[in-house]
């Protein structure tokens, strides 16, 4: 029954992961026989190093990218055996995306751009929940606009608008916050938080700004593709000095 009522609470787990790029000299281990799990209803942040595999663990875990070993759940589902054509069902279906560069399509407006994954899908927003993200984003008076007349935050908070309206299961997000100044920064993750905390959404970010991670419930580092340490309700000063002893 615990194994169960546990199994239950995991949104995405990776399982003895190992992601080889290259051969012989030339060889990289971007992920090392890594272990890792992440919780439903909970903001985890994924930081370490360049090179540390960090990115590589959001995109194997989220299907862009295939393990050269080792086993990647969504739930309870496994999903690294999966055909390339079930992957796209289950990304389309069962995920969500936010991406550092925006991805926006410019021939269409905020509210067109934030239902285009269900509209692939053939699917009809929920009234109730498009107007509950529309308002939380603060997005009401920017629906009209196409990308090229929204700023970068705006724009930013279409791409997570457009992430939470199919509720996914598990959105990951791969630095988020990168192109955007301070104040846009603040701005996204207050709402990435707002999406766990209110809407019961997961969240898995990969982040380099220790300010990003304190948004988070979880911190979880890596170096040399492996997970070297974590913290649980972190704060900025937390992050940093975590960074410190681990050598970052």
């Amino acid at each position: 029954m615990t194994t169960a009522s546990t199994r239950t609470e995991v949104a995405a787990r990776a399982a003895h992961a190992s992601k080889i790029y290259g051969a012989g000299e030339n060889e990289v281990h971007a992920l090392d026989n890594l272990d890792v799990e992440f919780e439903r209803n909970k903001f985890t942040a994924i930081m370490g190093p360049s090179g540390s595999g960090k990115s590589t663990l959001l995109h194997c875990l989220a299907g862009l990218d295939r393990l050269t070993s080792g086993e990647i759940f969504l739930g309870d589902v496994e999903i690294s055996a999966s055909s390339e054509k079930k992957l796209t069902l289950i990304r389309r279906d069962r995920l969500g995306f936010v991406f550092q560069a925006y991805n926006l399509i410019p021939t269409l407006n905020a509210a067109e751009n934030m239902t285009l994954p269900l509209d692939l899908a053939g699917k009809k927003p929920d009234p109730e929940h498009f107007d509950r993200i529309v308002d939380t984003l603060r997005l009401r008076d920017r629906l009209s606009h196409k990308p090229s007349e929204l700023s970068g935050g705006q724009q930013q908070r279409v791409a997570v608008g457009r992430a939470l309206m199919s509720k996914p299961e598990i959105i990951f997000a791969d630095e988020p916050t990168g192109n955007l100044d301070s104040k846009a920064s603040a701005e996204i993750l207050k709402y990435m938080r707002t999406a766990v905390d209110e809407l019961g959404q997961t969240i898995v970010m990969v982040t380099h700004d220790p300010t990003a991670a304190s948004y988070s419930d979880r911190v979880v580092f890596l170096a040399d593709g492996r997970i070297v340490g974590e913290l649980v309700n972190p704060t900025t000063d937390s992050v940093i000095d975590e960074m410190k002893t681990l050598g970052e």
